[in-house]
């Protein structure tokens, strides 16, 4: 008899375990996707920082370029207007031989 009851009571203690194992097992699974969304987050975060920061950069560069360009563009005008000039002179003067002639 007293054999039946260790039996059982070791049976009582193995089922025990088994729960407590089973606890913690999903206590664990648990932990383990909490750190997994936190580090999804995490990733989140970052790409979208890593986003804003290449907008600024790229906004930035795009402002430089269009100075850049408006300069140059300012440039050539000048560059234009002032070959214009010197032809215009000359041409004015064939108009006005050609009207007075």
């Amino acid at each position: 008899m007293e054999l039946i009851k260790k039996i059982k009571q070791a049976e009582a203690e193995a089922q025990a375990i088994i729960e407590r194992a089973k606890v913690e097992a999903a206590e664990e699974a648990e932990k383990g996707r909490e750190n997994r969304h936190e580090r999804v987050l995490q990733a989140e975060q970052e790409r979208k920082k890593a986003i804003e920061a290449a907008e600024t950069a790229a906004e930035s560069a795009g402002f430089a370029e269009a100075a850049k360009l408006k300069e140059q563009a300012e440039k050539d005008r000048q560059r234009l207007h002032e070959n214009v000039v010197g032809k215009m002179a000359g041409a004015t003067a064939k108009v006005m031989d050609y009207l007075k002639g």
